[in-house]
């Protein structure tokens, strides 16, 4: 089956939904607004990232029990949004696209007549800096036998219960992979710390079943730096077939990221183990923050899909051609309102689909399982 587009294609964020929008730090730790996850990331045409925003904000509105009114209103801010910021871009230059960010500052501006948003942001934007791995290392770890320990807090963060003799040389080959991957200054950096810890980290709904830990290094006592080191499979916006056209999942995931970006981690980069998983790294935390839809009323809605609207525009911009997506949405409302309707009609089968999941998981058709412990083989 073959999926109606616009023929306009560009790297994708692929799974462009509200809660995948946010706040982390750049490389020179000044907070900036953007696209947050990337494991989907794939070339695709622009709009099935609009078509995925559009259809979280009906969602959203939905759960939160807003009007259709409100829901309707939200998206078209969005859409709206996407298509002012995109013309824009399409004025500048390639260097100033390339430079461009949306700051914490910019996004208080757009909640200046919510004062309770405005403060709620403020205060995200001081905790942002205990989200750091300075800040992290003593609420989470512990000396045990002379050892500096990542503290188990099962069934969510665990070490492996069993040894595997060559687990060690395999890590070893891990990280070498993993530090070329890196530009050389990085690199640098990276090989100056020393490997203490690691613990099996269970992640997010999105994430459930894929492979990931949780890395301690040491550069002295009192400077660490942990790594999540996460599975990287197929997108599911590759064609399925035999073989994948990316050599390595992880380095699809990073290099779709730094492309779309304005800023990434410093120490992203991706490896493989002999089995053929595929990982990429990055920082546990780089003070990030995320935003709260279920707090959300239908103005902030409104105002927070328009942010989103102008994150993905700017991405879009600097992965694309600004000048043909903005010839293409035109100056008329005609591709908003056609994404209006799409959302609403989405939205609405997501909700039978979760319903029959639902009922499949009740009547036992879909088993599911909880397995709290792990051996080495997981990860390798």
């Amino acid at each position: 089956m073959i999926k109606p587009s616009s023929g306009i294609t560009l790297q994708a964020c692929g799974d462009c939904h509200l809660m995948n929008f946010g706040g982390f730090a750049t490389p020179e730790r000044n907070l900036i607004f953007d696209i947050n996850d990337f494991d989907e990331t794939f070339p695709a045409p622009f709009e099935w990232d609009l078509k995925r925003l559009v259809t979280s904000i009906v969602l959203c509105a939905k759960e939160r029990d807003f009007s259709k009114r409100d829901s309707v209103k939200a998206v078209r801010a969005a859409i709206e949004s996407y298509r002012i910021r995109m013309s824009e871009y399409a004025e500048m230059k390639l260097l100033d696209i390339w430079y461009a960010k949306i700051t914490l500052d910019d996004l208080m501006d757009a909640f200046k007549k919510h004062k309770d948003m405005v403060k709620r942001i403020g205060k995200k934007k001081q905790k942002a800096k205990s989200r750091t791995s300075e800040a992290l290392f003593p609420k989470i770890t512990a000396v045990l036998d002379g050892k500096i320990r990542i503290i188990d807090e099962p069934p969510y963060i665990f070490h492996f219960k069993e040894n595997v003799p060559e687990f060690e040389k395999l890590a070893r080959r891990f990280r070498k992979h993993y530090a070329n991957s890196l530009q050389a200054d990085r690199r640098l950096l990276y090989n100056r710390y020393i490997h203490e810890d690691i613990v099996v980290r269970v992640v997010g709904i999105g994430s459930v079943g894929t492979r990931c830990v949780v890395e301690l290094l040491m550069a002295d006592e009192d400077d660490p730096l942990f790594l999540q080191i996460k599975e990287a499979r197929r997108s599911v916006l590759e064609p399925p077939g035999p073989k994948s056209r990316f050599h390595n999942q992880g380095k699809r995931v990073v290099e779709g990221q730094r492309i779309l970006q304005a800023n990434s981690d410093i120490f992203l980069g991706w490896s493989r183990v002999l089995n053929g998983h595929d990982y990429y790294v990055r920082q546990l935390r780089d003070m990030k923050i995320s935003a709260e839809p279920e707090t959300f009323l239908p103005e902030t809605l409104t105002d927070y899909s328009s942010m989103c609207g102008w994150a993905l525009a700017r991405a879009h911009a600097k992965a694309g051609d600004a000048n043909i997506i903005t010839g293409y949405l035109g100056s008329s409302d005609r591709f908003d309102n056609a994404l209006v309707q799409y959302a609403e009609s989405y939205a609405d089968q997501v909700e039978q689909d979760f319903t029959a999941f639902k009922k499949a998981i009740s009547s036992g058709q879909i088993r599911t399982d909880i397995e709290e412990s792990a051996e080495l083989s997981f990860l390798l």
